[in-house]
């Protein structure tokens, strides 16, 4: 386990988000638009919203039609404006305009999931915490790092497995690493330094 960690970690020393942002709600937002939808179209997206709506106050002027015109190309975007309207009602109306720092207090946010709250927790608050997305939960899973069928039993995992204080940065080294590397159709396992270590290259191995 600490080998793998310690590879990750040499891999990909600069590993951080993708996503652009210059606040705690301009992430929050970010993060709700990249479910199902690449950072590069959500940076796109953001870039023409946040310049007149970067802020809850600014973001409920809108109508829910006119956010899902800004949107629109990330997909789902009838719920996601749902979603982003709703917590930033919230956010006005329990915590002051302010998106509030707590991870308990994150996840009561309405259309807030578990993942969206780590991620805000974690990157906008130095806070612990692992966010599953589909590249953690993949490359966790083939590694044996965390073996689950849910996102939920994953993270669980890899809390167990991997020290508090690295949470947050191993979470950004497995995202790099499935994106870079541990794709989900064709893995490059050839060129990775971790497949003598990867449960799901000596399996295919044995084949």
């Amino acid at each position: 386990m600490d080998d793998i960690l310690a590879e990750l970690a040499r891999l990909y020393p600069d590993a951080r988000p993708a996503l652009h942002f210059d606040t705690p709600y301009e992430l929050l937002v970010a993060v709700i638009l990249s479910a199902q939808c690449t950072d590069e179209r959500v940076n796109k997206v953001t870039e023409e919203l946040f310049r007149a709506h970067n802020t809850p106050a600014a973001m409920v002027s809108l109508t829910q039609e006119e956010l899902e015109g800004f949107i629109y190309s990330c997909g789902f975007y009838h719920n996601k404006a749902k979603h982003i309207l709703s917590a930033s009602r919230e956010i006005l109306e329990r915590y002051g305009g302010e998106v509030p720092s707590s991870l308990e207090e994150l996840r009561t946010l309405a259309g807030v999931g578990r993942k969206t709250a780590n991620v805000v927790y974690a990157v906008a608050f130095g806070g612990d915490a692992i966010a599953v997305d589909t590249h953690v939960f993949r490359v966790s899973n083939r590694l044996g790092l965390a073996q689950g069928d849910t996102p939920e039993r994953v993270e669980e995992g890899l809390m167990r497995a991997i020290p508090k204080e690295l949470w947050s940065k191993a979470h950004h080294w497995l995202i790099y690493h499935g994106r870079r590397v541990c794709h989900s159709q064709r893995p490059d396992c050839a060129a990775c330094t971790l497949a003598p270590r990867c449960r799901f290259f000596r399996e295919r191995e044995q084949v």
